[in-house]
């Protein structure tokens, strides 16, 4: 890909205050795009992420909005398309994970992943789909736990297959103003909330379940959404893409 292949396109990924949220924001602006990051109640890290941008000589604003909320979801694309004048990238990242045994996830519990997964990215692509310039991409955060059988993951599954369906229906919807629709489903990958709990032993098991021997980094993740948010990408929708180092 070109140093600058995404020079001039404006971009709002959810989420990117911190973690993978934040590596593809600011991957997505070394590619030239200006970006909007998105925090719910970390503002230091947003304007962290902002001033970084900014130093590098890139284009940022930190906006505030959970995604929970239909409100806030209109209000990002709101104040994104009033700071740039349009919006042309979206990346649907922010999302939670409960790992529970069905037996014993509390209706609120459920409900408020629900929201945050499903919910947020539903509505999020409602509104690029009334907002996004044509030949505009959307690129929805799955998971490899999709394709997995795995104890304790069944609520977070079935928020991210809802994500993939989501996905799919979307593509089709838009084709005809040239907006891909895509799906990154990324595996173990290493960051903060990553390593909360689990113990290096546990890591490593999880990391030589991967092919390729390691759990990925914010940087692997990052990169394949650049791609997927570049021209390169045009004959690419309606796919959920597995970024897992062959985890699954």
């Amino acid at each position: 890909m070109s140093p600058k292949n995404l020079s001039g396109k404006i971009a709002l990924v959810t989420g990117s205050s911190r973690g993978i949220g934040r590596a593809m924001a600011e991957r997505l602006s070394r590619e030239g795009a200006s970006v909007a990051i998105n925090y719910v109640n970390n503002s230091n890290s947003a304007r962290e992420v902002v001033a970084g941008i900014e130093t590098a000589g890139g284009a940022a604003i930190a906006l505030q909005g959970d995604v929970s909320k239909l409100e806030d979801i209109q209000g990002l694309f709101d104040q994104t398309i009033e700071h740039f004048g349009r919006l042309d990238v979206l990346i649907n990242n922010a999302g939670i994970r409960i790992s529970k045994n069905v037996a014993d996830i509390k209706e609120a519990e459920f409900d408020r992943l629900f929201a945050i997964n499903v919910k947020g990215t539903f509505f999020a692509c409602q509104q690029a789909a009334r907002r996004l310039s044509d030949g505009g991409k959307i690129i929805n955060v799955s998971s490899a736990v999709t394709r997995m059988m795995l104890p304790g993951y069944s609520i977070y599954a079935a928020s991210k297959g809802a994500v993939d369906q989501i996905t799919r229906a979307l593509a089709k919807e838009l084709g005809g103003r040239n907006i891909t629709v895509n799906a990154v489903s990324p595996g173990p990958v290493d960051t903060d909330l990553f390593r909360d709990g689990k113990s290096e032993e546990q890591i490593q098991q999880m990391a030589q379940m991967a092919a390729l021997g390691r759990i990925g980094q914010v940087q692997d993740i990052a990169d394949a959404v650049a791609f997927l948010a570049s021209e390169a990408a045009r004959w690419i929708t309606g796919q959920s893409i597995h970024v897992n180092g062959g985890y699954v």
